[in-house]
């Protein structure tokens, strides 16, 4: 099957259910300071789970693009990748579990033709300290929907038998079948919502086991064994829990389905072939790399690994590039220019030396630009963006190999240290010390690396803490006190004022701008002056759903335009009349009801950070 034929029958099938097509959210998301990229395709769907109503109404049908970074180091075996896209059905207080995995059997076995001889299922196993009961609703279901075609579905916990013992759905605890933006039940913040979820496995067979690198290595193959023979294609999460203060759980207002697909791994089910990088979508990339190398992907299992790294990373380079990413050294560009110098280094293991890159661009763009149009337009700019990354660590290289020069030993740290800085891979590292008879551990190397990586975790974490997308009290009044910013500055410096980024959290609001000037202490004073005096006097914050181009004509402004679906949410402050306002945006919120709810405000810090663009800094 085709990728967008297997699309268009899930959209259509969802379609036929009542639900309504939403567009693809960006993957960089909105107004979220918890995370860098959409990992998942319930990210931008958080504040509907907590009964905020999409303006599309309780049942939605998507297909989201996610990018997973901690997922860059896993690429080379047959199932992990970057980039990848969710299939996606929600259900916000609306249906449950019946009619969930109901539709959902459906369209693998009827609609898609999966073999349900070859579908396995896992469930929550319960946890009594959480006081959440065992799944056994959907294990009733399960075996029903089984029995339909012929199946008798053993139900079997998993922490009391070795390897599969003929059982068909399978009990696993909170590591497995568990979701949350935020992992298992002890590592969610207070306030993040939660819920037991049940996975569909896909079984290519006892002969497709590929490596011993399995959690069963020493026994019986299992369906959360890593060894290539089962596959996990989807998992429906059963939304209903949110986290307290006191680390128990109280169950959310209403009832919600969070379902993701992942396109790619289902694409490999319906082909039956367990490497989602033989199926259509990466086919041609991995052709065109055959040719330009002169080398075959099935040569060697070095060869595979070398041919998927540069696959995966460069589609995922291009899909970042289209929403905005592209290489540097700063927050979602630092990916970006890994990704593409990681494919490069794999791609002079199979023996491509020249520039390759822009030739590569338009193949991956002519993969998805039926479902992102917008990827055809800005065509050139990937590929002059990208090429200039390659031409870059070309040079890079040159550099790695002048500071070699200047150390008489290499070791694992100063290897660290030029991968780190410069860029340099390990493997040249290795290599050169090996010409010079010396000897470049890569366990010295690791631990240069996980040093440095635990710092970084330690920074990073608390990206997080805010939680929820981030909707706390703090973080809300902030998110409002944006649209009073961005008015008030329009309002004194001028029409000119456009905003270029922002970023919140409980205790800041920061904000970019364009202007082509410091602001005197003058301008800074009467800009605090005009937000509070707002904030004053209490008016009201009311929401709206329209279509986008009715919002623009009302005056709404957008400086993102173009991330906004064609249906979009408008925030508007003011009393009175429709026209006397203050401020007019798209946003997704969350947002508070009455200016009076931000409190006092004080700009305590504004800078330039690039030529025409300002920063400002308030609480």
């Amino acid at each position: 099957m085709q990728a967008n034929k297997l699309k268009q029958l899930y959209l259509d099938f969802y379609k036929n259910k009542n639900h309504q097509i939403v567009p693809s959210s960006s993957i960089v998301p909105e107004n979220d300071p918890t995370t860098l990229f959409t990992g998942s395709g319930m990210q931008p769907m958080m504040e509907y789970f907590l009964g905020v109503p999409h303006p599309k109404g309780s049942r939605i049908v998507d297909i989201q693009k996610c990018f997973r970074s901690q997922d860059i180091e896993e690429i080379g075996d047959n199932r992990h990748i970057t980039f990848f896209e969710m299939l996606g059905n929600w259900s916000f207080g609306d249906y449950f579990k019946n009619e969930q995995l109901e539709w959902l059997f459906d369209f693998l076995v009827n609609k898609i033709n999966l073999d349900p001889k070859k579908l396995f299922v896992t469930v929550f196993s319960g946890n009594i300290k959480l006081n959440i009961d065992k799944d056994l609703d959907s294990v009733e279901i399960w075996k029903k929907l089984f029995s339909k075609v012929g199946i008798e579905a053993i139900d079997i916990d998993h922490s009391q038998i070795n390897g599969m013992q003929a059982g068909r759905i399978f009990y696993f605890d909170e590591k497995y079948n568990w979701w949350s933006r935020a992992g298992v039940p002890d590592n969610m913040p207070a306030g993040e919502p939660g819920g037991p979820d049940s996975e569909v496995f896909y079984d290519f067979g006892a002969d497709k086991k590929i490596h011993e690198n399995s959690l069963f290595k020493n026994q019986v193959c299992h369906v959360n064994c890593d060894c290539g023979r089962f596959l996990e294609i989807c998992n429906s999460v059963f939304m209903q829990y949110r986290k307290q203060n006191d680390g128990g759980f109280i169950e959310l207002s209403q009832r919600n389905v969070d379902f993701g697909g992942g396109f790619e791994r289902i694409l490999a089910a319906i082909n039956d072939v367990n490497d989602v990088f033989m199926t259509s979508i990466f086919k041609d990339i991995i052709e065109y790399l055959e040719m330009i190398s002169n080398k075959k992907y099935s040569e060697s299992e070095k060869n595979k690994r070398s041919f998927r790294v540069v696959a995966d990373h460069l589609r995922a380079a291009v899909m970042l590039a289209a929403d905005g990413v592209y290489p540097s050294n700063k927050e979602q560009g630092y990916f970006s220019r890994r990704l593409v110098r990681r494919s490069v280094r794999y791609a002079k293991m199979i023996g491509i030396n020249d520039l390759f890159i822009k030739d590569l661009v338009p193949l991956i763009i002519g993969l998805y630009q039926d479902f992102y149009p917008d990827l055809l337009s800005k065509s050139n700019e990937i590929q002059n963006v990208l090429s200039q990354e390659e031409k870059k660590f070309a040079q890079t290289i040159q550099k790695g190999l002048k500071e070699i020069e200047k150390h008489s030993v290499l070791n694992g740290e100063i290897a660290f240290k030029l991968y780190e800085t410069h860029g340099f891979p390990f493997e040249l590292t290795k290599e050169i010390a090996q010409e010079k008879g010396q000897t470049v551990s890569l366990e010295s190397f690791q631990k240069a690396q996980k040093a440095h990586a635990d710092l970084s975790r330690s920074s990073s974490s608390q990206k997080f803490k805010g939680g929820l997308q981030d909707s706390s009290v703090e973080t809300t009044r902030y998110h409002t006190a944006t649209h009073l910013l961005h008015a008030a500055l329009r309002k004194i410096l001028g029409k000119h004022v456009e905003q270029k980024g922002s970023n919140i959290t409980a205790n800041r609001l920061r904000f970019d701008f364009s202007h082509p000037k410091a602001l005197t202490k003058e301008e800074i004073i009467e800009v605090e002056n005009q937000i509070n005096a707002w904030i004053t006097e209490s008016l009201t914050v009311s929401v709206k759903y329209m279509k986008k181009s009715e919002a623009l004509k009302s005056g709404a402004i957008a400086f993102f335009v173009e991330k906004y679906p064609e249906d979009v949410t408008v925030y508007t402050i003011g009393n009175g009349t429709d026209t006397s306002w203050v401020s007019r945006e798209l946003c997704g919120g969350p947002h508070v009801e009455n200016t009076s709810q931000i409190g006092h405000i004080q700009i305590f810090k504004e800078q330039a950070i690039s030529n025409g663009i300002r920063r400002i800094y308030l609480r």
